[in-house]
């Protein structure tokens, strides 16, 4: 009997999140698929524009070896490399990088980015350079890695979140271990909470809500990397490992398992993403020992500070001159 009410208890509390966009690559047998979309041709869970000259599988791949093993709602995961052709549209940073194909209400109301990464000792981001990941195209939250400009030292094996480009959390970047992120967002009130773990453990609040001025028109969230260019550092193969990649509404899941989902990836357009409705059943939302949580919402003050990067406004059909211009200061 008592198993019975903690798998009814758990599963109610499950119902309270919906997955607005699914982005964790259980529908695709490879990344060459990727190459399908295009700005006349938007189909899939993700735009693939922001990557070198060459074929995807230069710069994506996908595998389940590539994801999380606690990661059970994942089939697999995905490696995103830069080497020496990453270079996009004429600029001088190395850009490999998935935005989310959706009409979902992912830039409303209260809504929970989730993923993992992780790092290899072998073809690992540089500690001597500046690493942008997963980030906004106005960088009001983001990861980061390696040196940042202005620092003392040469090289930093910092892994960070950011808010506006000051850091708030950070960690040593350690090989081989999965950190499980999700990124707590009120684009109404204009806040950014961070939600932390590694391994397996569940996510757990490790900054509270900070101010920050929150916006997005739901396709400027770059799932990858962007890395600046220094002087006296050549390029070398870098990977960086993603899984259990999703948006949701609701309440917060904080099993790295993840939620269960038949939520295609271009979900429909909603006012709030709190009141989002799903075209799923409820059952298929999550499994039933999800554990969600209520969003917290206490405010600290901003921090003063210098944009490293300052990204351009996404846009439906970009000009061949379309990229992030930055000012180091």
């Amino acid at each position: 009997m008592l198993q019975c009410l903690l798998f009814f208890s758990s599963l109610n509390l499950a119902f309270g999140s919906t997955i607005l966009w699914d982005g964790r690559f259980n529908d695709m047998t490879s990344s060459t698929e990727l190459e399908s979309w295009s700005w006349s041709n938007q189909v899939g869970p993700y735009q693939y524009y922001i990557h070198g000259s060459e074929n995807v599988a230069s710069y994506v791949n996908l595998d389940s070896s590539f994801k999380n093993p606690a990661d059970t709602s994942s089939s697999q995961g995905v490696k995103i490399t830069l080497d020496s052709t990453s270079y996009w549209n004429g600029q001088t940073m190395r850009r490999t990088e998935l935005i989310p194909q959706t009409s979902a209400a992912i830039n409303m109301g209260t809504v929970f980015y989730h993923f993992s990464m992780q790092r290899l000792a072998t073809d690992a981001p540089s500690e001597f350079r500046e690493h942008q990941i997963a980030f906004f195209e106005s960088h009001f939250t983001e990861m980061k890695a390696g040196w940042i400009s202005g620092e003392s030292a040469t090289s930093d094996p910092t892994l960070r979140w950011d808010v506006s480009s000051a850091s708030r959390w950070n960690t040593t970047w350690e090989a081989g271990v999965w950190h499980n992120i999700a990124y707590a967002i009120n684009f109404d009130a204009g806040t950014v909470a961070f939600y932390h773990s590694t391994g397996a453990d569940d996510l757990a609040l490790a900054v509270p809500a900070v101010s920050v001025s929150a916006s997005s028109n739901g396709a400027d969230w770059h799932l990858g990397v962007l890395e600046l260019p220094r002087d006296g550092y050549a390029d070398a193969t870098e990977n960086i490992f993603f899984s259990g990649v999703y948006v949701e509404s609701g309440d917060l899941t904080t099993s790295v398992s993840g939620p269960r989902s038949n939520t295609t990836s271009a979900g429909p357009s909603t006012s709030s993403s709190s009141t989002t409705s799903s075209t799923q059943s409820a059952a298929s939302s999550s499994p039933a020992f999800t554990t969600t949580i209520p969003i917290t919402t206490q405010s600290l003050p901003s921090s003063t500070f210098s944009t490293v990067v300052s990204s351009s406004s996404a846009i439906s059909n970009p000009p061949d001159d379309m990229g992030d211009n930055y000012d180091c200061e």
